[in-house]
Order: C-alpha cells, then sequence, then structure tokens
C-alpha cells in the first residue's frame, strides 16, 4: 500500500495528467469532428475510440512498470468518460482493452470491473441530458437552502449531484474491491478517512476537468458556427436586397415621387440609406428586438410605399416588455419578406402583415403573420420552399446553434387565409448577458 503522502501527490498530478490529456486530444481537428459529431458511425465511434485508447492504455502499463507513478492510471475515469459521451457497448469495450495491461500484472478483476463499470457509465449517459454531460462540475451549489428552496418549489431530480453521487460510489466499490482482492484490481487505498474521501472525490474531479475543457472548445466551435451562419444571413440578405428588381422598383419608386412628394422621396431614400448601412455593419450575434424592429420598419416602410398602404398593411402588437428582450440579429427580415413574397404579392387585393411578440413566463414568442394566399395553392410544395429556402432555412440554422433545442421554429399555412411563422426562444434582457 503506497504511504499517505504519495496518494495525495497521486491526486494532484491525476488532475494535471487529465488536463493535459484533455487538452491534447482537443487541438486534433478530427478528434473535434468526432467528439461533437451528433450522429456517429461504428468506424467513426471505433476511431473517436481509438483517441483515448492508445495513450491512456500506456498510461496503465506505465503504472504497473514504474514504480510509484501510480497518477499514469486514469483507466477508471476514461471509461466513465466513454459511458457518457459514447454509450454503455463502446465503454465496456474501452474498458475491456484498457485493462490489458493491467491483466498482465496479475490484475484479474479489472477487465469484469471495467465491464460493468462501463455498463454503469453508459446508463448514466442515455438517464440524463447531453448539455447536463456538458456542463458537468463537481463544484456543485454547497448553499443547502437554496438548493431545499429551490426543490420545494419545482420538485425535481438534480442530474448534476446524481452524477457525482454515482461517480464517487464507484470508486468506492473499486476500492472496496481492491481491499477485498488484494493485488487483483488497481485502487488507491488509505487509512486516513478524510484522505480516503478526497480519492472518492478526484475521480468526479478528473471527469469534469476533461468535460470543461472539452466544453469550452464545444461552445467555441458553436460562436465560431454562429458568426459564419450570421455572415450568410448578412450576405444573402444584401445579395436579396440589393439586387437590380429590387434597387429598380425601389428608386423607380423615389423618381416617381420627386416632383410630387418630394419629402416621401426623401424619406424613402434614407431609408433605403439605412437598410444598405444596416445590412454592411458588422452585427453582434444577438441584438434587443427594439433595434431588430426598427431595421425591419425601415424595410416594410419602402415595400408599402412599393406596393401602395391600399395594398400593404402593417400591424404591430409588440408587448413593450419584450423590447430589450435579446433575438438573433437579421431574423425577422426573411420571414416579413417571405410573408410578402409568397402570401400577399400573389393576391390581388394585397393583405396585412402582422408582427407580434409576448412573453409567457421566462421564453418570449415572436410571430409574423400574413393574410395571403397561403401555401395550398402553390405548386411544388410551397411549403418545403419556404420552411427549407436559404433565408428560412438560416433562421433555422441559427436559433439550432445559438439555442439548441430551447428554441422552438413553427410554419402554418392554411389555404387562403395567410400562414403563421412562430418563433419562441428563452427570453434574455440585454446587459444581463
Amino acid at each position: 500500500m503506497p504511504d499517505n503522502e504519495l496518494i495525495l501527490i497521486t491526486l494532484l498530478v491525476k488532475l494535471g495528467v487529465a488536463a493535459a490529456v484533455a487538452s491534447a486530444l482537443a487541438r486534433s481537428r478530427t478528434f473535434q469532428r468526432l467528439l461533437f459529431a451528433e450522429h456517429r458511425r461504428h468506424r467513426q465511434t471505433a476511431a473517436m475510440l481509438a483517441f483515448f485508447l492508445v495513450p491512456l492504455t500506456l498510461g496503465v502499463w506505465v503504472r504497473t512498470r514504474v514504480p510509484n507513478f501510480l497518477a499514469a492510471d486514469i483507466s477508471f475515469e476514461t471509461v466513465i468518460l466513454l459511458g457518457l459521451l459514447v454509450g454503455p457497448v463502446w465503454a465496456m469495450l474501452g474498458g475491456i482493452a484498457l485493462s490489458v495491461p493491467a491483466i498482465f500484472h496479475h490484475e484479474y478483476l479489472t477487465l469484469p470491473f471495467n465491464a460493468a463499470l462501463g455498463l454503469a457509465a453508459g446508463t448514466l449517459g442515455r438517464f440524463v441530458e447531453t448539455e447536463e454531460i456538458w456542463s458537468f462540475t463537481p463544484l456543485i451549489d454547497l448553499s443547502l437552502y437554496r438548493w431545499v428552496r429551490r426543490n420545494l418549489r419545482k420538485p425535481r431530480i438534480d442530474r448534476q449531484i446524481l452524477m457525482l453521487f454515482l461517480i464517487a460510489v464507484l470508486e468506492i466499490c473499486r476500492e472496496w474491491l481492491a481491499r477485498l482482492y488484494p493485488g487483483r484490481l488497481f485502487a488507491l487505498n488509505t487509512g486516513l478517512p478524510g484522505l480516503q474521501v478526497a480519492v472518492w472525490l478526484c475521480a468526479p474531479m478528473v471527469v469534469g476537468i476533461a468535460l470543461k475543457v472539452w466544453n469550452a472548445l464545444r461552445i467555441e466551435m458553436k460562436l465560431e458556427e454562429q458568426k459564419r451562419l450570421l455572415l450568410e444571413a448578412r450576405l444573402d440578405a444584401l445579395q436579396r436586397q440589393i439586387n437590380p428588381h429590387f434597387l429598380f422598383n425601389t428608386l423607380n419608386s423615389i423618381a416617381s415621387l420627386v416632383r410630387m412628394k418630394p419629402e416621401l422621396a426623401r424619406q424613402m431614400t434614407v431609408k433605403l440609406a439605412n437598410i444598405l448601412r444596416g445590412l454592411l455593419k458588422d452585427h453582434d450575434s444577438t441584438v434587443p428586438l427594439r433595434e431588430e424592429l426598427r431595421f425591419t420598419d425601415d424595410y416594410l416602410d419602402i415595400e408599402v410605399v412599393r406596393f401602395g398602404a391600399d395594398k400593404l398593411r402593417v400591424e404591430k402588437q409588440i408587448d413593450p416588455r419584450t423590447l430589450e428582450v435579446l433575438v438573433p440579429s437579421i431574423l425577422l427580415q426573411p420571414l416579413i419578406e417571405n410573408s410578402i413574397k409568397h402570401g400577399l404579392e400573389p393576391r390581388i387585393n394585397g393583405g396585412t402583415v402582422t408582427l407580434r411578440s409576448r412573453l409567457e413566463g421566462d421564453r418570449v414568442l415572436i410571430e409574423v403573420a400574413d393574410d395571403g394566399v397561403g401555401m395550398g395553392n402553390r405548386p411544388a410544395s410551397a411549403l418545403r420552399r419556404v420552411g427549407a429556402g436559404i433565408g428560412m432555412k438560416n433562421v433555422r440554422e441559427r436559433l439550432e446553434v445559438l439555442y439548441g433545442n430551447q428554441a422552438k421554429f413553427s410554419v402554418v399555412s392554411n389555404p387562403g387565409r395567410g400562414t403563421l411563422v412562430s418563433i419562441e426562444i428563452p427570453a434574455s434582457l440585454a446587459g444581463t448577458v
């Protein structure tokens, strides 16, 4: 049995080894693609497993060969990670592979224990949500009062605490088996209760460190993806607005107003300039709804003049409490353009575009509705075209990147009665994020 001072040093070095290995793996583009893929084929999962097993199986071998270098073996935590990230079957296979050097060292219980550990960790990974895995931290909220108050108000299973508890329990089981069968299973055993508790808590710390390193990379990649989609949205909006047809119609409307209504012509010129300036300038990924409405107002004002106030009417039902809520920039313009182009323009008498927003608890609901022709009389599955066009597809993708499954996007159309596009997202106020 190693002395207590060596065990304490080993725990500290294990934390450093976990951070170093996680950071080294994160530098590989191939590993990044495999780790963050939503769906993996068997070949890809096997390749991802190899990234883990090659260096960490070597670490088990080093532990068995180099005296007092116990921190090189983080196979227990690795199997836990595999179970959380790739499921029970692959975690069991990984645990079996990691046990090979230990078996040569006569630690025969390692293989069945690692297989059972992979099954348990994989089952835990299926029980908790993906976001809860990525946000796992052993540094839980230690305020008992806040925890009790939160669960009294809305009782629920705290999966963060559950993960912490189960990982520690599995570590306790390993230590118990190692005491029961000396030399047949590796574990850090001490004679001090306080130090032994530190051993039990080291395992969730190692798991948490690896997940934190990779989650930071995951968030950075999501932000880069959001910037790319925002750039595409700007370029798409720019392409659709600064096309010869739009400019010709707008400038033609301005020219026809110069003599009869010079003030209106001046206003249209200013609004056109505002649209171009807004599309060309850099945007944050999110802006207050007030600013987004200001941008769409210029677009709508020009369209009202072009189509005529009797053919294109705009109604707003905006809850004042939503004006400071953050929304993805250039969010509404593709939806409004879709309503005008596909809903109202084919209708002889035109119609009305209605913008609505309201708060529902901690979420905001934004709707763009029209009373146009709907999509029942449109050829070639207009619903599919509207829902998957460049602009609308970009809106969907940006909502998914920014909010994941917390965002809801729906399109409902009634033939001859109009179309309703609804967006529901978490309500984050400007200045609070």
